[in-house]
């Protein structure tokens, strides 16, 4: 019973990390993909840059950066502070903020190529119908591009799982309240569980097929 509890704990905290940090990459990497798909201005490049930084940099360095930026003297965890009294740092929040950073770039490069690949032609005929350029992006745009954003969620959804480096920096590995499966496999292992960290690690693959799986079938 112990043992199955020390994997559903760290699962069920996982998949609710990844969840609320995929809700939010789709919901702004679909934005930001288009703006850089189909708007030219001044610093696109900068922008294109700052997006994909949490790709390139070592998982560390990322995390360093959120716990600066996270901590109650910091930009967004004062605010955070001011408003709710706690600060953001060594929760199971602060866990899912590093998984939206690392996670985000996956989906804006891969939805930006799909969005890109739209036919021009189909757009324009849908404007001059009288479409507007939100209608054109929201029923004709995005719904070509699909399968690319469909992948986009797969991989950050995945990113997520499997975060690791920025959550440690960020959220600690405290038991039952931020010890993802990536960490509770860490910490098994270096407590010399063996067992229960090939258990976290076998639960961890199927899960994730499994998810692949079922989003690929819907990208078909």
């Amino acid at each position: 019973m112990e043992t199955l509890q020390s994997v559903i704990t760290p699962l069920l905290l996982t998949l609710r990390i990844a969840t609320v940090s995929s809700l939010f990459v789709t919901l702004l990497g679909i934005l930001i993909a288009y703006v850089l798909a189909k708007r030219e201005f001044t610093g696109k490049w900068l922008a294109d840059v700052l997006v994909t930084l949490p790709l390139v940099l070592p998982p560390t360095v990322t995390g360093y950066i959120l716990v600066l930026l996270l901590g109650k003297n910091g930009v967004f965890g004062g605010i955070f502070f001011r408003i709710t009294g706690d600060g953001i740092l060594f929760t199971w929040q602060a866990a899912a903020v590093a998984a939206f950073v690392v996670s985000l770039p996956m989906m804006v490069k891969t939805a930006t190529s799909a969005i890109g690949a739209v036919d021009r032609n189909i757009e324009e005929a849908a404007c001059i119908l009288g479409r507007s350029e939100f209608e054109t992006a929201l029923f004709i745009t995005l719904p070509l591009a699909k399968k690319g954003i469909i992948a986009g969620c797969i991989l950050s959804f995945a990113r997520a799982v499997g975060e690791f480096g920025a959550t440690l920096m960020v959220a600690g590995n405290i038991q039952g309240k931020t010890s993802t499966m990536p960490l509770s496999i860490y910490g098994a292992y270096q407590a010399g569980n063996n067992e229960l960290a090939n258990l976290l690690v076998l639960v961890l693959i199927v899960i994730s097929l499994i998810t692949i799986a079922a989003t690929s079938k819907l990208g078909e």
